[in-house]
């Protein structure tokens, strides 16, 4: 993590179908949802979806979730993550922009709780559910910054 950084922060929320994507203020306090990336089947197509995304949100920073065990431990659902915060490191820092990971356990639980609080449910949850789960990475990250 990082305290002392300057700029926006953007979050992304791994998931087999969409990568959600949330971003911060540039004075890096607020989490808003930036909304979802469908994938394509194409790694390299969808890696530069995302270097879109960020040069739109104009992110100095990447957060990538981590999709730890309940006991912490990294699965196969993090080993792949931490592959592809890897793959967008190195698209990204020779942009100056830095990438890192953070845990994202119970994220999409909580999101998803926010949303039915919110009544939002079913297929209309479905459609904003990454990018919500993006979003309370990123609020997570930012509190503990």
């Amino acid at each position: 993590m990082s305290g002392g950084a300057a700029g926006r922060v953007a979050a992304l929320d791994l998931g087999a179908k969409r990568i959600g994507v949330a971003y911060s203020d540039s004075g890096r306090t607020l989490a808003s949802p930036w909304g979802t990336i469908q994938r394509s089947g194409d790694a390299v197509r969808d890696r530069r979806t995302v270097v879109d995304a960020v040069r739109e949100i104009e992110a100095s920073t990447v957060v990538v979730g981590l999709p730890l065990s309940l006991s912490g431990e990294a699965g196969p659902a993090a080993r792949a993550a931490l592959e592809e915060a890897a793959a967008l490191r190195a698209l990204l820092e020779p942009l100056g922009v830095r990438v890192e990971t953070a845990d994202e356990r119970f994220t999409t639980v909580e999101a998803e709780r926010s949303l039915a609080a919110a009544g939002r449910r079913g297929k209309a949850a479905r459609k904003v559910v990454d990018s919500a789960a993006a979003m309370v990475l990123l609020q997570s990250w930012l509190d503990q910054a």
